[in-house]
């Protein structure tokens, strides 16, 4: 189906399944997909037995990079491949909101994915943005689309393409590089960066390589007291979430393997992507088979099953609804655990 009518019919059937939504439902009612599965009895206080896992739009090639926008009550997400940025809200449904969401030349025959990645909503209502296909992180505007670039090289070479981002209190910028916008992914000849980093930004602009020995660094995310850097590694061959203890200027002062899914990728498709952390600190994981729940210390509680590869997900509304990025579809489910940064 052509681009521009797959876009149509994603956006009438968001419309139409918001239009016949029962008057006395605050939001639609949407498709129940995948099963919540638990490990440990613990994973029942995070996600209730009962929760169900609503697909509330589809029709993307591959989801990912949500974020919730609180002074508008929506979601942001990207489809990174069609290189478009989508909104969804429950009065509105989804609807396409910036086109191109990412590189925006002619030439398109060194990249693999030309859109926008990851992003992480300010407390001022600006978005930061992972730009794999312009490679480079910028800082997006919301209200008027505009967007202003923050750093797009290190040490006078440009970035790979940059994939998930994550953002301090303080606002220091935490993001990772691995190379998957480029052809041919580590032999492309566009690459510049002998590694595929995580890197830190500073307030002053500069930026910093803190991690250069993963081969896929991937999704990124901060413990609820900004002393942890969580870093998901997308290697088939080394499927490991890092953990790295980090100090005041954003330095890394010890660094461990906090889990490992070599177990969980030889049974299902699928490596560590993106991920978010609760109030309590604990972390929701795209896994292989689905977003992996687990403790401070990566024991495995629970997973949800969305049926197919999870990307990526975000908290949102009240904080205790889940968004799920998922292959070519986007799902929700309310849980009992509470975002970070949400409430007092």
């Amino acid at each position: 189906m052509p681009h521009a009518v797959r876009i149509t019919a994603l956006l009438l059937s968001c419309s139409l399944l918001a239009a016949c939504a029962s008057p006395h439902e605050a939001t639609p009612r949407y498709e129940a997909v995948g099963r919540i599965k638990a490990f440990d009895p613990a994973f029942h206080a995070l996600v209730p037995k009962d929760a169900r896992i609503e697909k509330i739009a589809e029709g993307f090639e591959w989801s990912e990079g949500p974020a919730w926008i609180a002074n508008g009550d929506y979601l942001l997400f990207n489809d990174v491949p069609a290189n478009t940025m989508h909104r969804w809200s429950a009065r509105d449904g989804a609807s396409v909101f910036l086109e191109p969401s990412g590189y925006d030349g002619t030439d398109l025959s060194g990249l693999r994915e030309a859109g926008a990645n990851g992003l992480e909503a300010e407390p001022g209502g600006t978005v930061l943005l992972a730009d794999s296909g312009s490679r480079l992180i910028a800082r997006f505007n919301p209200t008027d689309k505009t967007r202003t670039t923050l750093a797009a090289t290190f040490e006078g070479k440009r970035f790979n393409s940059p994939n998930d981002i994550a953002r301090r209190s303080d606002g220091t910028v935490f993001f990772t590089d691995p190379p998957y916008g480029l052809k041919g992914i580590d032999e492309s000849p566009l690459k510049e960066q002998p590694v595929n980093g995580v890197y830190r930004l500073d307030a002053d602009g500069s930026v910093h390589l803190i991690e250069g020995a993963l081969k896929f660094p991937n999704g990124v995310a901060l413990s609820p007291d900004e002393r942890t850097l969580y870093v998901a590694n997308s290697d088939r061959a080394h499927p490991v979430w890092m953990a790295y203890a980090i100090d005041a200027k954003g330095e890394v002062r010890d660094r461990r393997v906090l889990a490992d899914a070599s177990d969980l990728a030889a049974a299902a498709e699928g490596a560590p992507d993106g991920l978010c952390v609760s109030r309590d600190g604990h972390l929701f994981a795209s896994a292989p088979g689905g977003l992996l729940v687990m403790d401070a210390n990566g024991k495995r509680l629970g997973m949800i099953e969305t049926g197919a590869r999870v990307s990526n997900c975000a908290f949102g509304d009240d904080g205790r609804t889940l968004y799920l990025t998922s292959h070519t579809f986007v799902a929700r489910v309310r849980v009992t655990a509470v975002g970070a940064g949400f409430g007092p």
